[in-house]
């Protein structure tokens, strides 16, 4: 009997220890199926997956959000050369927002947490996986690259001072670093581009408006460019020399480039976005105060919805629908009526008297009177 006991407490208490969450599932309520193939995965048989950090949330955060001064010291055990490294972060943050944003760096964000690069990256440089970077190693990779391109110098002392030099101390270049920040990007609300190999003149890209009504964030077309897209030291590519293809792959993301050309390019300059003429559907009636994503709820898709009223709104009824919201107050006559007796489709646009009247016609004749 007591070996039984015995067995039992021990099961539970290897069942609680499995269910405990560590550190590295507190940010998130995880299914073990997430990253695992098996139903009771163990230290000894994880089972797991390929890493599906990318199908999961992200947070992004604004610039002013992060600290303004890092001092990077992780690794000040491994050598007496350096000082540590006073990062400007929130002036690198800012620059980010034209080329990835925080993923640049934090490549995965789960809510409530910015995961910094010494989660991930080993600092121990005989790592067990080659794959991944140690932490030197990834941060030498994440500065250099864009150092290369920025100024062409990736030298040790662009970014360390040497220990046996003494013209500042941290807390002075911490000082002087929070005095850095970006220029404040102003942007444009139009843009053109000429086509002359076209059948029309220009392509004309309502800039403001795509970021503002339709709130694309500016990583969707601005990624993965440095910062000689706009501060150019080095010649770019002039546009005549790429592709048909290349000069497409932003706008394909959300239009038809292949088969509906005059969507981009015209003759004409084009008016701002009118939801009733590009959709057949008017939102100004009870719609205009909503935001696009009140109805678009998927990000950055905004084709493909049902116009009927029912598709959001569900089922109306004489019961559970207060007509004076729409600005008419039905007499008693109406009042009783079911909805499809006057609105004959399920959009509820204009009514129809002619179900019961030959000698009526809405809107000069309404079924009650007007209200606020």
């Amino acid at each position: 009997m007591k070996k039984i006991l015995l067995i039992v407490i021990i099961i539970s208490f290897q069942l609680l220890a499995q269910n405990k969450i560590n550190v590295n599932h507190k940010y998130q309520e995880l299914k073990c199926s997430t990253c695992h193939t098996c139903e009771i995965p163990t230290k000894e048989k994880p089972c797991l997956i390929d890493c599906p950090r990318d199908k999961m949330i992200t947070i992004e955060h604004k610039a002013e959000e992060g600290p303004v001064v890092l001092t990077i010291d992780r690794l000040k055990k491994q050598t007496d050369i350096y000082k540590p490294v006073i990062f400007t972060h929130r002036l690198h943050a800012e620059m980010s927002d034209m080329a990835g944003g925080c993923k640049m760096c934090h490549h995965y964000n789960p809510p409530g947490k910015v995961i910094g690069c010494k989660e991930c990256h080993e600092i121990d440089r005989n790592r067990i996986d080659i794959s991944k970077p140690d932490l030197k190693g990834a941060y030498h990779q994440q500065c250099m690259n864009c150092h290369r391109q920025w100024s062409g110098k990736v030298e040790c002392l662009s970014c360390h001072d040497l220990n046996a030099n003494q013209k500042k101390s941290e807390k002075q270049k911490e000082i002087d670093a929070t005095k850095k920040v970006h220029k404040k990007v102003e942007p444009p609300k139009i843009i053109k581009f000429e086509t002359p190999k076209s059948s029309s003149k220009f392509v004309e890209f309502l800039h403001e408006e795509h970021f503002n009504l339709f709130s694309i964030e500016c990583q969707k077309c601005h990624s993965n460019e440095s910062c000689n897209k706009c501060h150019y030291k080095f010649k770019p590519v002039p546009a005549s020399q790429k592709s048909t293809l290349e000069k497409h792959t932003k706008c394909s993301n959300c239009h038809d480039t292949k088969s509906n050309c005059t969507m981009c390019h015209s003759n004409n300059a084009k008016n701002a976005f009118n939801h009733l003429e590009r959709t057949g559907f008017d939102i100004n009636k009870f719609h205009s105060k909503l935001t696009c994503q009140r109805c678009h709820v998927e990000k950055g898709k905004f084709i493909g919805l049902n116009s009927d009223c029912s598709t959001c709104h569900g089922i109306w009824t004489k019961d559970n629908f207060k007509h004076s919201l729409v600005g008419l107050q039905l007499d008693e006559t109406h009042l009783e009526f079911d909805c499809t007796e006057c609105h004959q489709n399920k959009k509820f646009e204009k009514p129809t008297c002619k179900n019961c009247h030959d000698d009526k016609e809405f809107p000069k004749d309404k079924p009650g009177k007007l209200v606020k």
